[in-house]
């Protein structure tokens, strides 16, 4: 553990080899984030009912599926695992522009392949959250998960603008392409990490279901917790309510090139950045749970210029852009602290509960953002989004991280 801690985190190759597969990973998902509802839109013709489907059914998953892989990664070793769902994702996405140069596209085929990549993410995530502390140590987890952070905000703007410069060169099908094959790139760093994992602590022959309680419990039994759950879950059902429907609203029926949607979409990424790369230095300034709500008050009435895109585009994106500032401050800095808290033989089954709420409220938002939008129009789903996002500091604020220092 000494020699770890003495040397820099990126002159690590064991978790310099992590750091660039999750960075090539995020770029390419980025990329998709953008092309797989643009490609519904106009080469499918999919309206906003099918669109917020279309994103729910993407971690909507993680609602049946999420706690039994907490449990499950608990008895064995992480790595493996993100390896071959990255294999899989790249594999289940590479099928999309063939089917298209094919003829065979169908809405079918894109709904089955959000449900099956959906999947893999989450086995993937609950893994790597789980190998980060066995790679750098736990007096070490706010700096690396700020250079992981940083670094997947930073994909997210490069992602989000490749892909709507992408779409308007080459189609959105090319973009998809370039997604999956980040997977499979991914995967081959993963392989080159030579730091060995330690073997999964001998647990008893129970049943599932009494693990999976025994995750349950542990996170709900914790105040610290439970705060990081209900604030994430705030978080993550409004950012779909404002997002989902933005294919839609700005290339539908606000007639602007794909380029705009990138660009709106890359402006949040900067933020996320800025957020991710600062967080440190506020955490250590305000206290770092102080810092959380703190700055979740200062930003929440920019929440409610976000729904005005039909207005002012970039008045819309700036304020994305500083609500995304808060979202890359507050993952460094709760990660950490779930991290911190937790010990080894319960990471896998505590993020695969936390991740069950966080995504869960993912899918909800985007089955919400569908509906609104059929029902009341895109402008509803955004202002509810709006509405939830001004708030979602609160339950920091109520809880024990308020004075964290």
């Amino acid at each position: 553990m000494t020699a770890v801690a003495e040397t820099p985190l990126l002159r690590d190759s064991s978790f310099r080899n992590l750091f660039v597969a999750s960075a090539v990973s995020q770029f390419g998902t980025q990329v998709g984030y953008v092309a797989m509802p643009l490609l519904a839109v106009t080469a499918l013709g999919a309206g906003p009912g099918e669109v917020g489907l279309l994103s729910a059914l993407t971690t909507i998953t993680v609602l049946v599926l999420g706690l039994p892989a907490g449990a499950w990664v608990d008895r064995v070793r992480c790595r493996p695992v993100m390896i071959a769902t990255d294999l899989v994702r790249g594999a289940l996405l590479m099928s999309v522009p063939v089917a298209w140069w094919l003829g065979a596209l169908t809405m079918t085929q894109l709904y089955g392949v959000a449900i099956a990549t959906g999947v893999g993410t989450l086995f993937f995530d609950v893994a790597a959250q789980s190998t980060v502390p066995h790679l750098v140590g736990r007096d070490r987890l706010t700096a690396a998960n700020s250079v992981l952070v940083g670094t997947n905000a930073a994909m997210d703007v490069g992602g989000r603008s490749t892909a709507g410069v992408l779409v308007t060169l080459a189609g959105a099908p090319a973009a998809i392409l370039l997604d999956a094959l980040t997977y499979v790139w991914s995967a081959v760093w993963l392989r080159r990490i030579s730091k060995s994992e330690p073997p999964p602590a001998p647990v008893p022959e129970e049943r599932l279901g009494r693990r999976i309680g025994e995750g349950v419990r542990y996170l709900f039994g914790n105040r610290v917790l439970v705060a990081i759950a209900v604030q994430g879950g705030m978080s993550n059902l409004a950012f779909p309510l404002c997002s989902t429907l933005l294919p839609v609203l700005l290339v539908d029926e606000l007639g602007r090139p794909a380029w705009e949607l990138g660009v709106y979409l890359a402006v949040g990424g900067l933020g996320a950045l800025a957020g991710s790369a600062t967080a440190h230095l506020i955490g250590r300034r305000f206290g770092r749970g102080r810092a959380v709500w703190v700055v979740g008050v200062v930003t929440a009435p920019l929440a409610f210029l976000v729904p005005f895109v039909g207005w002012s585009v970039w008045a819309s994106a700036a304020a994305w852009s500083v609500l995304c500032f808060r979202t890359g401050l507050n993952n460094v800095l709760l990660v950490s602290f779930r991290q911190q808290v937790t010990p080894d033989s319960m990471l896998g089954r505590m993020n695969a509960t936390m991740r069950l709420i966080l995504m869960g409220a993912v899918g909800v938002g985007g089955l919400l953002a569908g509906l609104l939008g059929e029902v009341w129009g895109t402008g509803a789903a955004m202002w509810a989004g709006a509405s939830i996002m001004a708030g979602s500091w609160i339950p920091i604020w109520l809880s024990p991280l308020r004075r964290e220092i």
